[in-house]
């Protein structure tokens, strides 16, 4: 009877059934968390994975972009540059049609430029210097208002938004 006493018995709820010993209960709420945990872990390795190729394939996007960015302005000027060879291989060229063929190689030029948003920056005389599309080389006494324009020595060019090389202009000076 003494094995008997000394045998743990386990406890019983109000029910009348035999209870969960805490430490199962504890090890089914570990092996629980441990396989939540697996899956998490899973799961944010995979996210990991997926930001990598998503950064990795928005970097390359980039690099090709770059590489290729004047692709479609170099298929522009190819005719530009076809035109300007044949000029070239004309044996005796007149001056008339020396003229004519400039006059169709500029037309397309500024097609090509048009085309890839290649804006002229040609202020006209009497313009207010704009030193954002402007570069003036020289002041010059002159008939009309202060930093105006009078006269454009080179045209300027934008590209979008963005200034690829500034007129050159004189600017009228101060009285």
């Amino acid at each position: 009877m003494q094995d008997q006493a000394n045998q743990e018995v386990p406890p019983v709820n109000e029910g009348g059934e035999q209870a969960v010993a805490p430490e199962s209960a504890l090890e089914q709420q570990l092996s629980e968390t441990q396989a939540k945990l697996s899956e998490m872990h899973d799961a944010f390795m995979r996210a990991k994975a997926e930001g990598e190729n998503i950064r990795r394939r928005a970097q390359e996007d980039i690099s090709k972009a770059h590489k290729f960015a004047v692709e479609s302005f170099a298929e522009a000027m190819l005719p530009v540059r076809d035109s300007l060879e044949m000029a070239l291989k004309v044996e005796n060229p007149t001056i008339e049609s020396l003229k004519e063929g400039v006059e169709m190689t500029l037309k397309q030029m500024t097609s090509a430029f048009e085309r890839n948003k290649l804006v002229e920056v040609q202020p006209a005389v009497g313009d207010k210097l704009d030193p954002m599309k402007h570069q003036a080389v020289a002041v010059v006494p002159a008939d009309q208002e202060a930093n105006t324009v009078v006269n454009v020595l080179q045209k300027g060019y934008m590209i979008a938004d963005r200034l690829l090389r500034p007129a050159i202009v004189t600017a009228a000076q101060a009285k």
